[in-house]
Formats: C-alpha cells, sequence, structure tokens
C-alpha cells in the first residue's frame, strides 16, 4: 500500500504548493489535506499508511503549539514537519520539543522544502537528549497527553466550563471531570488554573 501524507493548512493555495513539493519528493504517496486542526486530527486519526503530516501552527483551532501535541499524541510513530509562518528565536526549537521533526517557513524555497520532506519520510531525524530541566520534563507530559486530554486542556485555556467543554467534546461533564483528573495528576497540578499556567508557560497558547 502507498503511503499517505497529509498537509494541514488553511490555506487552500499553499496546500496546493505543498501538494506539488510532496509530489516531487514522494511520487507514489497518496496525499490528504485538511483545513482546521479538527479535521486534521480525524484525517490522521483515520488514515492508512500515514508516513507523514505536515503542519501549520496557525490554523484554526490550534493554540501556540497545540497543534504538534494533539498530532503527535494521534500518531505518536508519524514524523510530523512545520511548515509555518510563526516566528521568534525559539519556535523551531520549541516546536521539535513537542514532536516535530523539523520546522520551515513558509517563504522557503521549493526546493528546500521538498529535501525536508524527503529527509523526514526517509531520513529520519537525530533523537533529542534526554533533558533533566524541570521545563524539559513538564513539557514531555505535556506532549504525553491523550489526544482527548489535550483537547479538555485547550477548551480550559479558553475559558470554557466543564459542562462548555462537555458539549463541545460530546461527552458526559463527569467524563470531563475524569480527564481533568488525569490531567492535573499528569502535569503535578492541584486545579485547573494551575494546568492552565503550566500550558501557557510552554507555548500552548503562544500568540502567533
Amino acid at each position: 500500500m502507498n503511503e499517505t501524507i497529509l498537509i494541514a493548512d488553511d490555506h487552500p493555495l499553499f496546500r496546493q504548493a505543498l501538494a506539488v513539493a510532496v509530489a516531487s519528493a514522494a511520487p507514489s504517496a497518496r496525499i490528504i489535506e485538511a483545513g482546521t486542526l479538527a479535521a486534521a486530527a480525524k484525517a490522521a486519526a483515520e488514515a492508512d499508511n500515514l508516513a507523514l503530516i505536515t503542519l501549520d501552527l496557525k490554523m484554526p483551532g490550534a493554540i501556540g503549539f497545540s497543534g504538534i501535541a494533539l498530532l503527535h499524541a494521534e500518531k505518536p510513530d508519524v514524523p510530523i514537519l512545520v511548515v509555518s509562518s510563526a516566528e521568534g528565536a525559539l519556535v523551531a526549537e520549541e516546536a521539535r520539543a513537542f514532536g516535530a521533526v523539523g520546522f520551515l517557513r513558509k517563504d522557503s524555497d521549493l526546493s528546500r522544502i521538498e529535501d525536508a520532506i524527503r529527509k523526514a519520510l526517509y531520513g529520519g531525524s537525530a533523537p533529542r537528549a534526554a533533558s533533566t530541566e524541570p521545563v524539559e520534563q513538564v513539557r514531555r507530559e505535556v506532549a504525553g497527553l491523550t489526544p482527548t486530554q489535550l483537547k479538555v486542556l485547550l477548551c480550559v485555556l479558553n475559558g470554557k466550563l466543564n459542562k462548555q467543554i462537555a458539549y463541545d467534546l460530546g461527552m458526559s461533564e463527569a467524563t470531563v471531570k475524569a480527564h481533568m483528573t488525569a490531567i492535573m495528576r499528569k502535569l503535578d497540578v492541584q486545579n485547573r488554573t494551575q494546568a492552565a499556567l503550566v500550558a501557557r508557560s510552554l507555548g500552548l497558547d503562544l500568540a502567533m
């Protein structure tokens, strides 16, 4: 079965440009597209033989680096290549910290994007060295949340109450509370406010 590559970006024209790059780098690949983070997560969960995800950090539904965290939780063995207009000296480093194998700006040459796609697909990436820094340990805990837990945490970051979260995610309030308990335990915090502060400190609601 041919490999599948997911292009997640909310701009149709740029998705087309990435599709051209993907077709050049991996001619036999099946390409699927998504214009929102929710659609990307659904596509990733349902795709057969998914080999690579290209991701824009600024997609609708994403907050900071949450798109990487969510898709990495959904498919932890699938490489994520971030192609984004996000700026900042530490953006590439943070993207890798949350599970991306590489970071490119959208204004990169097409040939460079093609090379990055080939490397992500066939060249692999060097493993990140384990760090004992507290922020790195907490970042790994956030990256280790399940997809549903991440969705709940993002709702908390958006100021939603349990009842609203339950409605948005199609679950009971009791289930939301259970997820919040698991999130607080994993992040070693005592309440949802502290959980939100931890997420913010790691850039999950980074304004870009």
